[in-house]
Formats: structure tokens, sequence, C-alpha cells
């Protein structure tokens, strides 16, 4: 009798370790203020340097908590600037990005968004922000002008050119190391909000630091420098046209390429996978671990790679291809006096007398350039990498707006192969030539875009600045 309930007993106990050895391991329930405490705010010349870290739905609360006030301004901005230029409510643009992309966004960046959603209202109250409005933020940059033209069966799509941007190495930099950088063209009215610095430790993949706006997982003008060694940047492709619903969006599709490639080949991997054609860009990449840069100009149709350990590379929202140019664009690259030609001749005149002296100051000379190479002039206009929309002498339109439009160049960053591989960089916030921007003076002067008077602010002169993963 002894020997059959010792039996019964051991038989009892190996149930009991089998089955807690095949027990799914449960998540530590999500507690809000030990995850802020991972979390850091500052602010240093009109940046806002955020740190977050931890888990997808941890790093998504931080961010909406942090940054709650500003991502509900810039929620409201949207509002009004998308609904006005398209004609479209901001309803509109909240119910298609859930009917477009919500089901194919993996499970961690579902966690994120709601995370920001969650954060957000912890901070300000309930109702404040919902998964719509966070989800039509970050796909901002395609639903408006590549998710609508498609729809309402437009030959092209909006965007007109966003930035300016260069990559070298070799014997084309000071050190033959890598020197990147880029200026960021938008809408002073949503541009002057730009201005965060994320430095982002995720649950998995490579840490990340990036600019972008507040409440977006990705960058958006796209900067980024990730723990892997890869520096990545870019700028819009001109006059751009087609979409494909079913494909998965670009902001998806940067921000994991940047959490978990380690190579340039990786990176373009997870780029051209599933690539819908929103937000189409020649994108710049750098390694480095190996001094090596590419190119990849990213069409829905046209995918080309170049790749180099000596020589550059430059943007300015003009294509570079011949098949891509005539296949997806209707671009015409004999028009000398259109802003990405301009700016592509002034790219060339720039890297034929720089060779060899590309550095950090250099770069930022680069992104504060006002020579007008089609009238060999210095005067901030359309045509100068830096850029002065609403200066410009022949009154040029801009995206849906008309002459003279508040836009240009809103902020810029550079690093190169030192400092990337601290993950170090410097940004200036407003113009990188550092003219203040004076919303009053600009909207006497313009009163047909009074209907910015409540949300147009100011871009002051302000300098350069060093920013650095937190420690």
């Amino acid at each position: 009798m002894l020997r059959i309930k010792l039996s019964l007993t051991c038989f009892i106990m190996v149930l009991l370790l089998t089955s807690c050895g095949t027990r799914t391991e449960q998540k530590p329930a999500f507690n809000a203020e030990n995850t802020i405490k991972k979390a850091s705010r500052y602010e240093k010349d009109g940046w806002i340097f955020v740190h977050l870290e931890g888990s997808p739905s941890e790093t998504g609360y931080q961010n909406g908590y942090l940054l709650a006030a500003e991502i509900t301004d810039l929620r409201d901005v949207m509002k009004l600037y998308e609904s006005r230029r398209t004609g479209r409510s901001w309803d509109f643009f909240r119910d298609e990005s859930v009917k477009l992309y919500w089901s194919g966004i993996p499970a961690e960046y579902k966690e994120e968004l709601d995370g920001i959603v969650n954060g957000v209202n912890a901070r300000l109250g309930k109702g404040s922000i919902d998964r719509k409005d966070i989800l039509a933020m970050n796909a901002d940059l395609e639903l408006p002008d590549y998710f609508l033209p498609w729809l309402e069966s437009r030959k092209v799509s909006k965007p007109e050119g966003h930035c300016s941007a260069v990559a070298a190495t070799g014997s084309w930099t000071k050190d033959g190391k890598i020197v990147i950088a880029h200026n960021n063209w938008s809408g002073y009215l949503i541009g002057e909000r730009w201005n965060i610095i994320v430095d982002l430790v995720p649950e998995k993949g490579n840490r990340i630091i990036m600019d972008a706006p507040p409440g977006f997982i990705h960058s958006a003008d796209d900067f980024f420098i990730n723990s892997a060694g890869l520096v990545v940047t870019e700028t819009t492709i001109t006059q751009f046209a087609g979409y494909d619903t079913a494909g998965i969006p670009e902001f998806v599709r940067a921000r994991k390429a940047i959490q978990y490639a380690g190579s340039i080949d990786e990176w373009a991997q997870i780029m051209k996978a599933g690539n819908n054609g929103g937000y189409a860009n020649d994108w710049l990449i750098g390694d480095n671990k190996t001094g090596e840069i590419a190119r990849l100009e990213l069409g829905l149709k046209n995918q080309v790679l170049e790749r180099t350990r000596d020589g550059y590379f430059t943007g300015a929202n003009f294509p570079v291809t011949k098949k891509l140019t005539v296949e997806e664009t209707t671009f015409d690259t004999t028009a000398a006096a259109s802003s990405p030609n301009a700016r592509k001749m002034r790219w060339n005149e720039l890297m034929k007398e720089y060779r060899g002296k590309i550095d950090i100051e250099t770069a930022k000379k680069f992104m504060a350039d006002h020579h007008d190479a089609l009238h060999n002039t210095d005067k901030a206009s359309a045509l100068t990498l830096c850029g002065h929309v609403e200066d410009d002498p022949a009154g040029v339109s801009c995206w849906d707006d008309g002459p003279f439009c508040p836009t240009g160049a809103v902020q810029g960053k550079a690093t190169d192969g030192t400092l990337a591989g601290e993950m170090k960089l410097w940004a200036v916030m407003g113009h990188p030539c550092g003219t203040a921007f004076i919303a009053s003076d600009f909207l006497a002067k313009h009163p047909e875009y009074g209907y910015m008077k409540d949300h147009l602010r100011d871009m002051p002169s302000r300098s350069w600045s060093l920013f650095s993963k937190k420690d």
C-alpha cells in the first residue's frame, strides 16, 4: 500500500512538473509608473529629446505620455491642413488608415501605436486621442499624397519634393569615413513641429536615434542611426504616381528596416518586401562598419540599388534612373527652373568643389546653402538647398498651396562615421541657415494664408546642437 501511495505521489509530481514546463510564459503586468521611470525628456535649442525603452507597449506609452501636448497639437494642425488642402475630412483619413493598414501592421507596432494612445490619454484625460488619430498621423505622408490620388484616379501624386541630402565616403571625405546630412522641406505649419529627437531602445532589434514628429513610431523625414552601424536618410521622388493598396505602408517598412537590419542588403530587402509605392524615395544608406554607402531608388515598379566605397550620392527630389522617371513619374528632367533640377545642379557644383574636404562642418554648410545655381546668385529661394519658398521671387506654388506658400527647409541633421559609431548627430531646428521666420510678418504680407493664423508659429534663428543616445 505504501508503494502504491508513493508511486501515485510521484506521478502527480511528474504531471505538475510537466505542466509547469509547458506553461506559456506570461508577460509581467503593465506598470505605468515603472514604465515612465525608464523614459526621459529634455529640451534644447528648439528640439525635444526623448529617451524611450522597453516593450512596444512601454515605448509607445512613454512616447504618448511625455509628448501628449505636442501630439494632440500636431493632430489638430493635421486636421486643419489636410482637410483644407484635399477637401477631405480628418475622419476620412482616420477611417481609411484603419481600413488600409491596421490588419497588416505587425503586432509589435500595433502595441506601440496603442501604447501612444494610452500614454496621451493617461496624461491629458480619457478620450483625448484614439487609435485612428495616431494611425492617420503616422500614415500622413502617403494617405493624402499617394492613396488619395490613386483613389481619385489622378495621373500623378501630389508631392513636389521634400528634402536635400548627401552621403559621401572614401576619397570624397576628409577622413575617408562616411558623412551624411539631410534637411527637411515641409510646410512651416507642420514642419515647425517636426522637432523631436528620439533615442529608442526597443525590446528587440537595434537601438535607434532619429528625428521625428511627436507621436510617430518612425522618423517620417527619415534620418536614422542604428546600433548595427547603419545611417539612413532619403529625399522624395518628385511627381511620382503609383500605389498598391494591398502593400505594406512605408512607415512600417522604414521602422522595421532600421530596427532589424544590420547591413545595406538587409535594409533594402525589408524596404522592398511588400512595397506599396507610398512615400516613394531615393534612399541614401551608409554602413559604418564597412564605409560603404548606397542609394536605393524605390519606386513601385522599379527598384535600383547603387553602392560605392569611394564616391557620393545626392538627393534633391529628382528621380535618378531614366526607366523609373519615364514609367512612374511626370517629372521633366529638362525643366531647369524646377527646384529639384536646380538643386541637383548645385549639388554637382558642391561635390566638385569639396572633393576630399567633406566633413561635418561642410555638411552643415551644404544644408544651409543659398546659392542659386541656375541664376548664379546667392539668395534664398525655392531653388536653393536651404529652401525658402515664401521668399522665391517667381512666386512658385507648392503642393496644394498657392504662390509664396510658407514652405522650405524647417530643420537639418548631419553625422559622420565617428559620431554615428557613438550614436550622435548634429541637428538644427528652423532654417539650417539660421534665418528666422516670423509668422506675424509673413501673414501681414500674405493674408491669403490667414487660415493658418492660430497655428503658424515662428521659427527663430537657432544654432546647430549635438545630440547623443542616453548613456
